[in-house]
């Protein structure tokens, strides 16, 4: 680092040993691309618009099972291992359960053997750091690569054109073939930078390769020298923006185009990398299928249906129906929702003034896919107009979850109830006219980053009590349950706990200047801010606990420490109202002497994967809360309940196959289920059906509708209350008896110390099925036929 011991500080020493660790994997790297082709295997390319990758020394220090040595090493020269790492940026490449699924899914790719790529945008500042203002959200540029990035090699000589706008000429080249050339307005240059990422044990090394953009023409000398050194430089700053930050606000049309732009940018140059690869290899892209397997994780990369015919039609001249079957033959899809907000859709007028040639193609694989609909399905115009790519209501968009859906030969859920209501709901007639296409691959999660690294106490612990074997199987966690029922283990487990907690209690305490009480229950809501996931259910019984305990001193309360995490989107304004709420409901809870410390409330400020690896393994509550039939899968439950948390969870997403691995008696179920919301969405019931049957809601509702939480603005959530009053469309009054009676059975289960600490370690020991390695595994051998290294 050019610099002495003496005047070296704790970055310094971080980035020293980065680069020390990293010159274990270069040849670990090399080998594996090498070896890829000279075997000829099957290649992955997951491309997706995050990848929450976090903190990466420890991750690839543990993989290369180096801890203790570079703790050795580091010992004489007085550095503590544990403090240079803190010194590492988060990476700020994700925002939340997309993109930490996809960083598990590479780093399972890596464990498991298989040669793969991943596809992304190297954002120069991410999402946005959060800070919190007297309880409001205030968003600013993340900074992570301020100070470089140690993991990542540029490659300046790995550039692609990516051309946005212009026209579209029809140019004859024989008397029977015209040919469609694109002349795009504007260009922008995609330069890779590659991270190599390491699989356990480092016996294979994969590449996430992310894009940066660069303008063909940074600088306009001639204005420059005229005197207008702003206007010089403002084509740069408009185009290099596409990578500057992740999901810019679309609240206005430059929004919006800024967000096509960014989709389109990295799947582009995705396609146009893999394509040129591969062609170096085999030569040939009629062996594409063969050779490349395509997962589009979510509707972000959809564009690569439309990209890939045009590379294979306009570039290399392959016929269309040729080309539609490679392109089909290639291309998987991961959906993530069911939200109809969240399935994509572009305003056709911005597609054809952006991507010309991309409308056109989408509006001829619309007519041969309808064509094909109409040949089995004569004078059905309602199903034609339900799987058209073109939505014809309220303005005219391409649907790009459709076009997703017909492009693949795979689409699939990612847990088995959202897997059905998929079939069920948003692509039913789709899945009417091809029911072998949807699939379900439950998520997982890379049990190396959260519970090796986030839980090492707990990860001896188990290492000693079933074997080294547990470090590389996940299944052997099976072996656990037997020891439930020993009061010694329990003791053991609880004590692992117990650490855990009083380093998040200081960390609340460093934070917020908030004290709590390392023996109390820890409950946990820690994701995305969102109405669906209904973090204003928790407050809200928050709040009815805080007027039960004043009003009943003499009764048994339960310690209990509520404990928030999440980031709301920038335009999103009812979330953040709902994180200023839950910082005007702790300010009166946690200041109020009559409660006696036995409730507390704590929102811990821009949530990001170092912090969940705090909190994770301190949980004792794990909340999975989300509205039945809203959350596709979630994972955040997963690595809770794989660190000994019970999970407080309605009948939703992979809730339900979680249920069934760890039993009845140790998960706290509740609420309407999904066919239950449905009907009430149906039968337009109000949320004031619910408030009048219940007397605790009524006063909870009143008392902050009221302002008695916001005294300096007794209106600020009249709206807010009132909606719950309405249609209450994400079911948070007509769930919130049945979630208070649930919170007091958890109380119930907490009193029973034994009974707790019994239903904690079974939760671990029935988790391992939640292994992102058997989630790729799946993918592997049933959506992209590669083999896997068991």
């Amino acid at each position: 680092m050019g610099k002495s011991r003496a005047g070296a500080r704790d970055r310094d020493w971080f980035l020293a040993t980065a680069y020390a660790v990293r010159n274990r994997v270069i040849d670990r790297w090399l080998e594996a691309t090498r070896a890829a082709y000279e075997n000829g295997a099957k290649q992955v390319y997951y491309l997706s618009l995050e990848f929450l990758v976090g903190r990466l020394l420890r991750d690839n220090v543990s993989n290369l099972r180096l801890t203790e040595t570079l703790r050795e090493a580091l010992a004489p020269l007085g550095v503590d291992f544990d403090t240079l790492r803190q010194a590492e940026p988060d990476a700020a490449l994700g925002n939340g359960g997309l993109g930490r699924l996809a960083a598990c899914f590479m780093e399972s790719l890596a464990s498991l053997g298989i040669p793969a790529f991943g596809y992304g945008i190297r954002y120069e500042h991410g999402l946005f750091r959060q800070i919190l203002r007297e309880g409001w959200q205030h968003e600013y540029p993340e900074d992570w690569l301020t100070f470089d990035n140690p993991w990542e090699f540029a490659r300046p000589e790995i550039a692609h054109d990516i051309g946005f706008g212009g026209s579209v000429e029809a140019v004859r080249v024989s008397e029977a073939e015209v040919r469609q050339v694109w002349h795009p307005a504007e260009t922008v240059q995609a330069v890779a930078y590659d991270t190599p990422v390491v699989g356990w044990r480092g016996e294979h090394v994969n590449t996430l390769r992310l894009w940066s953009a660069r303008a063909l023409d940074p600088l306009k000398l001639e204005a420059f020298n005229f005197g207008d050194h702003v206007g010089a430089l403002a084509d740069r700053m408009r185009q290099e923006a596409i990578s500057k930050v992740l999901y810019p606000s679309d609240e206005t049309p430059a929004g919006q185009e800024l967000r096509l732009r960014q989709e389109y940018f990295f799947t582009s140059a995705a396609l146009q990398d893999l394509v040129r690869r591969h062609l170096r290899v085999y030569g040939d892209l009629r062996s594409l299928p063969e050779k490349v397997a395509i997962q589009l994780n979510d509707t972000h990369p959809a564009i690569a249906v439309a990209e890939l015919m045009r590379i294979c039609v306009d570039l290399h001249g392959i016929p269309w129906d040729e080309a539609w079957a490679i392109t089909r033959g290639t291309i998987s899809y991961t959906n993530h929702t069911l939200l109809p907000e969240a399935l994509e859709s572009w305003p056709v007028p911005l597609m054809e003034r952006l991507l010309p040639r991309h409308m056109q193609l989408i509006y001829l694989i619309n007519a041969h896919h309808l064509d094909e609909v109409r040949a089995g399905h004569p004078g059905d115009n309602r199903l034609l107009a339900s799987l058209s790519l073109i939505e014809e209501g309220h303005g005219r968009r391409v649907r790009m979850g459709h076009l997703a859906f017909v492009g693949s030969h795979k689409v699939n859920g990612v847990s088995a109830l959202h897997s059905e209501l998929l079939k069920q709901t948003v692509f039913r007639d789709f899945h009417h006219i091809a029911p072998e296409r949807i699939t379900n691959k439950t998520n997982g999660v890379t049990f190396r980053r959260w519970l090796h690294q986030a839980n090492p106490g707990l990860t001896g612990l188990l290492a000693e009590v079933l074997g080294p074997r547990v470090l590389d199987d996940a299944g052997v966690l099976e072996q656990l349950a037997p020891h439930a029922a020993d009061a010694g283990f329990r003791d053991r487990f609880a004590a692992v706990k117990r650490a855990n907690k009083e380093a998040l209690a200081a960390l609340i305490r460093r934070q917020l200047d908030l004290r709590v009480d390392p023996g109390a229950m820890f409950d946990v809501q820690i994701k995305r801010i969102h109405e669906y996931k209904r973090q204003l259910l928790n407050i809200l019984e928050t709040v009815a606990l805080y007027d039960a305990i004043r009003s009943q001193p003499h009764l048994d309360w339960v310690p209990r420490v509520k404990i928030f995490a999440g980031k709301a989107a920038a335009s999103y304004h009812r979330a953040k109202l709902i994180i200023k709420l839950t910082h005007d409901v702790a300010r009166v809870v946690n200041s109020d002497p009559t409660v006696r410390g036995l409730l507390k409330v704590a929102f811990l400020p821009n949530y990001n994967v170092s912090l969940a690896e705090m909190i994770v393994p301190a949980a004792d509550l794990s909340e999975q809360i989300s509205t039945a039939g809203m959350e596709a899968s979630g994972t955040g439950n997963m690595k809770l309940a794989l660190n000994g948390a019970l999970t407080m969870g309605t009948l939703d997403g992979a809730n339900v196959e979680i249920l069934e691995r760890v039993g009845a008696d140790n998960i706290f179920i509740f609420g309407l289920t999904t066919d239950q919301v449905e009907a009430r969405r149906r039968d337009g019931t109000h949320g004031a059906a619910a408030i009048q049957v219940s007397h605790r809601l009524g006063e909870v509702l009143e008392a902050v509708e009221s302002g008695v939480f916001s005294p300096d603005d007794r209106g600020r959530y009249r709206d807010l209350i009132g909606s719950l009053r309405g249609h209450d469309y994400f079911m948070v009054s007509a769930d919130f008896d049945s979630y208070f009676e649930a919170q007091r059975r958890a109380d119930a289960r907490w009193r029973d110390g034994a009974g707790w600490m019994r239903s904690a370690v079974l939760n671990t020991a029935g988790v391992g099925w939640f292994s992102s390695d058997r989630t790729i595994a799946e993918y592997a051998e049933e959506i992209w036929r590669v083999p896997v290294r068991r």
